[in-house]
């Protein structure tokens, strides 16, 4: 059999074997990172072209750097995909990844002082959403709103009372651990009363609202800002879309106002993947997660489990596992040793520190394009109690044969992208 990269196996044989350990890893062992995904092949073949050996700044027809014939066509071909998929007037596909994207609004729209407002991080949101760690807190006056804690869902009431007393310039909606739909319209409403630029950054949920699994925000922003991987199954990228009287603007923010040409093989890869997105099987796929998410949520929670929220209505499920007195790291740790790769993460109103938090994270983006179903979320449910109780029990060998059962269902359902 040849070896699946003949020439980083022959030049940098130490880099090959590393890469055939990941694809091992990632074909064995089920992946519950909700921000994780696989590609299609036809995705890692457009990101592994002689596109890399090109320099293009500027935008098509108005480059920096000659020898753009075929470079312009890829990019507006992405650009024409991007438009066409989520329904925008405007879009950029040049952005690096999500958090230049949204560093790329900020300088559209504010000046360095300026009261900028988003979810707090330890409620669900992005550190760049004016999170104090982030060159976003530092640079701007950030004002966070959160989730009611006896419910964990947004509570708009504080966002309008927040967003009239500070009157931010910018308003970011969506983040990294939101298990319910995102109201647009609701958000929409305060923005438009308190005179901010509202932002949706659909990162986590950008592929179940290009299938139709999740209602989108088009006709209540002024900005959408995603990233191309997660639920959309694209590279490691990102895009700005937008409204036609922004575009300039954040055009012009993200070149030149903070990077340089852009990296066309990643471009040409996005244009692929919003290409799959717009197939019929694509609006399958986005359903599926969705319906693996509440069947896989649904068996939790009769396992005991804490969701917070009480479930989900998308891909994503976060869970507080105080009650199993297993702290999320430790928990995280062991299922990692049992195949079933998840993330610790804080909780709202988590009493623990942010390094060592109440809870994990899950999500089904990735076991729903190995072709797994409802019908086997009660199975990765049973795995993750048992994961968890040995991680409190610290039975290594629970966990080693929770590995074996995992890794025999995945030989099962081979994953796009990765050699057989």
């Amino acid at each position: 059999m040849t070896a699946p990269h003949p020439a980083l196996a022959a030049t940098d044989p130490e880099l090959a074997a590393l890469v055939g350990a990941e694809e091992r890893l990632q074909a064995e062992t089920l992946r519950l990172i909700p921000s994780e995904n696989y590609v299609s092949q036809a995705v890692l073949e457009a990101s592994g072209t002689v596109l890399q050996n090109k320099y293009s700044e500027g935008y098509p027809g108005r480059r920096y750097y000659e020898g753009q014939q075929n470079i312009d066509r890829i990019e507006t071909l992405a650009v024409e995909r991007a438009k066409a998929l989520f329904g925008v007037d405007h879009a950029n596909v040049q952005p690096y990844s999500g958090s230049p994207a949204n560093l790329a609004v900020y300088l559209a729209f504010a000046r360095p002082g300026d009261t900028v407002m988003g979810m707090a991080l330890p409620m669900g949101g992005h550190l760049t959403h004016g999170w104090g760690v982030s060159a976003t807190g530092t640079w701007f006056h950030g004002v966070q709103y959160g989730v009611r804690q006896d419910t964990g869902l947004i509570d708009f009431d504080q966002v309008r009372e927040l967003a009239l007393k500070e009157r931010p310039k910018v308003i970011f909606c969506g983040g990294t651990a939101l298990p319910r739909t995102i109201d647009f319209a609701a958000f929409g409403e305060i923005a438009r009363e308190a005179g901010a630029v509202l932002v949706a950054d659909v990162a986590h949920i950008a592929g179940l609202i290009a299938g139709g699994a999740h209602p989108s925000p088009v006709p209540h922003v002024d900005v959408v800002s995603t990233t191309t991987h997660k639920t959309l199954r694209g590279p490691r990228g990102a895009m700005l879309m937008s409204r036609e009287e922004h575009a300039k603007a954040l055009d012009k923010a993200v070149f030149p106002g903070l990077q340089g040409g852009p990296h066309n093989q990643t471009t040409a890869a996005v244009a692929v993947a919003l290409h799959e997105a717009a197939q019929p099987s694509f609006r399958h796929y986005a359903h599926a997660v969705v319906a693996n998410a509440k069947a896989l949520a649904e068996a939790l929670l009769a396992r005991g489990f804490d969701l917070v929220s009480g479930g989900t209505d998308n891909h994503l499920i976060l869970m507080d596992l105080t009650p199993k007195e297993v702290p999320g790291k430790i928990a995280a740790k062991a299922l990692d040793r049992a195949g079933i790769v998840v993330n610790y993460n804080t909780v709202p109103y988590d009493p623990r520190k942010p390094f060592d938090p109440s809870g994990i994270r899950i999500g089904t983006p990735s076991l729903t394009s190995r072709g797994l179903g409802t019908e086997h979320m009660a199975q990765v449910a049973a795995w993750i109690d048992r994961g968890v109780a040995a991680a409190g029990a610290g039975d290594e060998d629970a966990l080693l044969t929770v590995r074996a059962e995992v890794a025999e269902l995945m030989a099962a359902f081979p994953a796009p992208g990765l050699p057989v």
